[in-house]
């Protein structure tokens, strides 16, 4: 960064006074068989599932590390992304009187958290091409701007942050920059994973439940400096990542070349969707993506989405969003999902 960074003076009062829980198994670590364990009020009855899962996750944070090339100390693992967001929130920002940035449109759930924590938000709108106006972001006066949201690739516009605007931000911005990168392993550009040690105030959050295809297992990953990841460690739930959550974890991060595989073939029905999007009359306008969807402009977003309703086919209205009127995001199905879609899209006049 051009200038010092004191991430002291970032962190809540009360946070950086409080003693975190230790739990049972922060305490002992190490279940041996020969062990007896009466620390934890547990159930002494094996059945895979009565003791206590690691509250550190350390075999699921090790397959992490030797995938992405970060320590461990810098990983942190959430209950979904969703409760990584809310712990940022809860270290860095003081209710009523901190305040968060939101570039609009984007993912919904910044505003959620900020008003469930009492936070302000300054929320600022992309531009017709939903390019981020850096300027804009940079020339903030409020002291009290703690946390800069930027989803990239964006949801729901797909389009990614050009890395130059991304850096001046990262430079620039006074308090926390968190770079949602949920659907980045669809997208050409690279990680800022690659450059997380050179940006202390950088937070990246990624996410199993795209692109390793493990939605339902909830599981969010945050990547910072140890110094971050350690504090958020301080007021996280001891025990927030389930052993079930855990073991489908390990066994998916495992399955390196499928994943691969998979993300390929979307990549490739999604240039194939597009293809055929430029063919349907009521497709008004198809936005450049990054991601796993695709949102394009309709003559009649509410009419259209009601009608591919009826033809048992769910897509997402976005049509209230800031600067996405008549807009639909569209998921990139299976291969017969995908010939379904077109087909109902082309029968529709």
């Amino acid at each position: 960064m051009t200038k010092e960074f004191r991430l002291n003076s970032l962190i809540r009062d009360n946070i950086k006074a409080m003693k975190p829980y230790s739990s049972a198994r922060d305490e002992y670590k190490d279940l041996n068989d020969d062990m007896v364990f009466l620390d934890a009020n547990e159930n002494p009855f094996k059945n895979g599932l009565n003791r206590y899962p690691d509250p550190q996750q350390q075999k699921v944070k090790s397959l992490l590390s030797k995938l992405k090339n970060i320590p461990t100390n810098q990983i942190l693992l959430g209950n979904g992304s969703d409760e990584v967001l809310d712990l940022i929130y809860r270290v860095f920002c003081e209710p009523r009187l901190d305040e968060v940035v939101i570039i609009r449109p984007t993912y919904g759930m910044y505003n959620v958290f900020a008003n469930i924590n009492n936070v302000n938000i300054r929320e600022i709108n992309l531009d017709a091409n939903f390019d981020i106006n850096v300027n804009t972001v940079c020339n903030l006066k409020n002291k009290n701007a703690k946390i800069l949201f930027l989803c990239s690739p964006n949801n729901p516009t797909g389009q990614s942050v050009d890395p130059k605007k991304m850096e001046r931000l990262l430079n620039k911005f006074p308090g926390i920059v968190v770079i949602d990168e949920a659907y980045i392993d669809f997208s050409e550009n690279e990680s800022w994973l690659s450059r997380i040690n050179e940006f202390p105030n950088l937070i990246i959050t990624q996410t199993l439940s795209k692109a390793y295809g493990m939605a339902g297992i909830r599981l969010g990953i945050c990547y910072a400096s140890k110094k971050i990841i350690a504090v958020l460690n301080k007021i996280k739930p001891p025990y927030n990542i389930s052993e079930l959550t855990q073991l489908k974890a390990i066994e998916r991060l495992s399955e390196t070349t499928k994943i691969s595989e998979e993300i390929h073939r979307i990549q490739q029905q999604r240039n194939w969707l597009i293809s055929e999007f430029k063919t349907i009359p009521l497709i008004q306008k198809i936005f450049a993506t990054d991601a796993n969807f695709i949102l394009v402009k309709v003559d009649n977003a509410n009419k259209r989405y009601q009608e591919l309703i009826d033809k048992g086919i769910v897509v997402r209205n976005r049509t209230n969003q800031p600067l996405c009127e008549n807009c639909l995001r569209i998921t990139v199905g299976s291969k017969i999902e995908n010939i379904k879609l077109i087909t109902a899209l082309k029968s529709l006049k």
